[in-house]
Parts: C-alpha cells; sequence; structure tokens
C-alpha cells in the first residue's frame, strides 16, 4: 500500500480546481457532495460550471494562477486539458504546499480520486493508486449492488439512538446488539420500506437491555487457517475474525491471514513449542477461557485445518453460556486441486 486511505472533514476549507470545462465540472460535481467551498481558478468557465457560480455553490477566481492562487487549500484538482498548463499549475500548487490530484497524470498526483460509493454517512471509496481507475469503477458496481440504496437513512438511525444504547445496553453487550440491528430483522426490515417498525423493535431491544438472540457469555472459535493462504480461509472464518475480541495466533499461520481480522482486536501471537517464551498449554487454554468468561468474542488461528479435539478443552463451557464453535480449514487436497494446471490437456 503506497497511499494511505483517509476521510477528511471538509466544512469550511477551500478546494480549488484549477479549469472550466469538463474534467473541472467532473471534479466539481464530486466535491459539491461534500461542505467545502469550492473555487474555480479559470478564466472562463463552461455552463455548468457558471450555474453552480450563479446558485452560490461556487465561486470564480479570474485572476492569472500563481502561488498564492493555492495557498491555504486543502486539496487542488488541476484539470484544464492541457498537459502542458496542468504541469505549469502543479508546480505552482505544490511550492504553495497544497495536495494535488492532476487529472489524467497520476505520476504528477499527491492523492487519487477514488471511485466512490455513496451512501450517506456511508461511505466506501475504492483505489487502485492511479494504475487501473475501470477496475476501480468495476468494483464499484459490484459493492453498490450489495448495499441497498437507504442503508445511510439506517445509519442515521443508528447515529440518533448512540446516546439510548449507551445509557440501557451494558457495555458488553453494545457489540452484540449493534451487530444485531445491522446484520438481522431491523436492517432486513428497513431494506424493505418498514421504518417505523424497524424503529419500534430496536426500541424495545434497547429497553430490554440488549439484542433478543444476543448471548448472555462469550464466545470461542477455533479457525483452521488451511493451507496458507488468506483467499483460501472460508467465509464464516473471515466472520470470526471480523467478530472477535482477541485473537490467539498459533505459529505456522500466515501474518495475512490477519489482515482480515478486526484492525482494533487484540492480537496474541503463541511462540513455537520449543521457544522459553511458548504457552505451556494449560496456561493457554486458561487464558482463552478467562477471555470468554468475560463476555468476550475469542478467535484461536490454527494452521491446516481444526477438529473436535481442538476443542474438547472447552466442551464444558457451553454449560455457562459461553458459544464453543469449530470452523475447520480448506482442506490440503481441495487447495491443490484449486492451483492452475500449464497444461490442462495432459488430464
Amino acid at each position: 500500500m503506497k497511499t494511505f486511505p483517509m476521510f477528511l472533514k471538509m466544512k469550511n476549507r477551500r478546494v480549488v480546481i484549477a479549469g472550466g470545462g469538463e474534467q473541472a465540472a467532473q471534479k466539481a460535481r464530486l466535491v459539491l457532495k461534500t461542505e467545502a467551498e469550492i473555487v474555480f481558478l479559470a478564466p472562463e468557465l463552461d455552463e455548468e460550471l457558471t450555474d453552480m457560480v450563479a446558485a452560490g455553490q461556487a465561486r470564480q477566481d479570474r485572476t492569472a494562477p500563481s502561488v498564492e492562487s493555492f495557498a491555504g487549500a486543502a486539496l487542488v484538482f488541476i484539470a484544464t486539458g492541457c498537459v502542458g498548463l496542468d504541469t505549469a499549475l502543479q508546480i505552482l500548487a505544490k511550492e504553495a504546499g497544497a495536495v494535488v490530484n492532476v487529472v489524467d497524470q497520476p505520476e504528477l498526483c499527491d492523492a487519487y480520486t477514488p471511485s466512490i460509493v455513496d451512501r450517506d454517512p456511508v461511505v466506501v471509496a475504492i483505489g487502485t493508486e492511479g494504475n487501473a481507475p475501470v477496475l476501480g469503477r468495476m468494483i464499484k458496481t459490484q459493492v453498490e449492488e450489495m448495499l441497498e440504496p437507504r442503508l445511510g437513512d439506517f445509519a442515521r438511525l443508528a447515529g440518533r439512538l448512540r446516546d439510548s444504547v449507551a445509557a440501557h445496553v451494558p457495555a458488553e453487550a453494545r457489540r452484540g446488539f449493534w451487530r444485531w440491528m445491522f446484520g438481522a430483522e431491523p436492517r432486513q426490515l428497513h431494506a424493505r420500506g418498514s421504518d417505523h417498525r424497524a424503529a419500534r423493535l430496536l426500541k424495545s431491544a434497547i429497553a430490554a437491555g440488549g439484542a433478543p438472540d444476543a448471548r448472555d457469555g462469550g464466545a470461542i472459535s477455533l479457525i483452521g487457517a488451511g493451507p496458507g493462504a488468506a483467499d483460501l480461509l472460508t467465509l464464516r472464518a473471515v466472520q470470526r475474525l471480523q467478530e472477535a475480541d482477541v485473537i490467539f495466533s498459533a505459529p505456522g499461520v500466515d501474518p495475512a491471514v490477519l489482515e482480515l481480522a478486526r484492525r482494533d482486536a487484540e492480537r496474541v501471537t503463541e511462540n513455537t513449542p520449543a521457544s522459553a517464551l511458548a504457552w505451556p498449554s494449560v496456561g493457554l487454554d486458561s487464558r482463552i477461557t478467562a477471555e470468554a468468561r468475560r463476555g468476550r468474542s475469542v478467535v484461536r488461528l490454527l494452521p491446516g485445518s481444526v477438529t473436535r479435539a481442538e476443542g474438547a478443552a472447552f466442551e464444558a463451557l457451553s454449560r455457562e453460556g459461553i458459544e464453543i464453535e469449530i470452523v475447520p480449514g480448506v482442506a490440503d487436497m481441495e487447495a491443490k486441486q484449486s492451483i492452475p494446471c500449464k497444461d490442462r490437456a495432459a488430464f
């Protein structure tokens, strides 16, 4: 990853768009979705940009471009349509210390415009660091199909409920409440247009102190990482990694697998058995048990597959309301069958 993705607050910040034609209009349409102040640096504007200025959505700077034209700008888009002029303006903007995006010239860019899926306030940005914008747009189309059109309204409802959830739902039950809200009946009702039913259901759950199907205790998931490659994890394994509060990773697990986990999950890396720092088996099981009894969702990642034998040490915990789950990895033979053969005719 050569670029760092981040969402910037744009209220009352100035964005300079150098150019007055279609390329500038494309950037302006995007920035208009924010609360930024838009300035068109151009002697002439096309009809669309002229209408934006007339409507008070932007202003025009007709002065000759200089370093001062870009001073203090949060972002600069250079989109004149002339390669030579774009390059000259980029030099001025860089001298002013601005973050610059030059249309169709990735080598001159400090930042790239991603493909965006907008379900305000839910925003998904897809970037390819300027390498494959068409691929970015194709991925955007797939994500558009995944996310219901009214998801933003549902996210705003969650925002309005946050204080009430904090006041009435115990801390250890809140993640389960939000998981239920976004992954079960409330979201389904809202997506079908039953806003009031979804809201009533959520308020009833808050008054009751949590989601109706929430676990009383924690959970332990023993996950097989399969042959090693992160893309061979099962869908359920990825889901459990995304839900985990703490992850114990055994020797031999590819570090790339942990990239699929919750970013803020606690990570415990187990040393090789021969190491002086290695966990004794009993001590490790006790630590995992203690975390689950605290109401936390615990994952233990093991190389290869996992059988019920690995879960035997925790089976008694199910009587305490702690859910024990075995998530086997992809078998080695299945992985080998997925490897492409150079000469298929040989088979």
